[in-house]
């Protein structure tokens, strides 16, 4: 027979071990990409995204491509699109490795984030020279990234 102590001991033991099995492997429904989620954060995740569940990478390009979009469009239509995208991309040129495909699409999406992002004036205790290093390079030299309307990665343009 158990006494209170005991049975509050093996009540918190089925508590904990319930809480570490809470986590479930998701994968997503664009890029394939599996990480382990709570059920919890999966389920807001669906809610979000009608009903699939959808990387932070996907979620990002999801929303960019709603954001660049002529007119506005639905977030089922923005999903369609990037998905759509994505198994073509992959169809064209398979990565070696898996992991090396998303550093190079991090990496994609960080340069065209830093790429749109607001010139920062230099201030008087600027004294790094890196505004005038900028505008020593010739316009001609400079990489331009051009975004296409049916992909959410962007382009080096020479």
């Amino acid at each position: 027979m158990m006494n209170g102590a005991d049975a509050a001991a093996a009540a918190a033991a089925e508590e904990a071990k319930g809480t570490v099995s809470e986590v479930e492997w998701a994968r997503c429904e664009c890029c394939g990409l599996t990480e382990e989620c709570t059920p919890a954060y999966i389920s807001r995740v669906r809610e979000r995204h009608l009903g699939r569940w959808i990387c932070g990478l996907c979620a990002e390009a999801v929303k960019d491509e709603i954001g660049r979009s002529g007119w506005p469009i639905s977030t089922a239509e923005a999903i369609d699109r990037h998905a759509s995208f994505f198994r073509a991309f992959r169809a064209v040129a398979p990565p070696d490795h898996a992991a090396q495909h998303l550093v190079a699409a991090i990496a994609r999406l960080l340069r065209r984030s830093l790429d749109s992002a607001p010139a920062r004036l230099p201030t008087s205790s600027d004294d790094s020279g890196a505004a005038s290093r900028a505008r020593a390079v010739p316009e001609n030299r400079r990489t331009a990234f051009a975004r296409s309307r049916t992909s959410c990665f962007a382009t080096l343009q020479s």
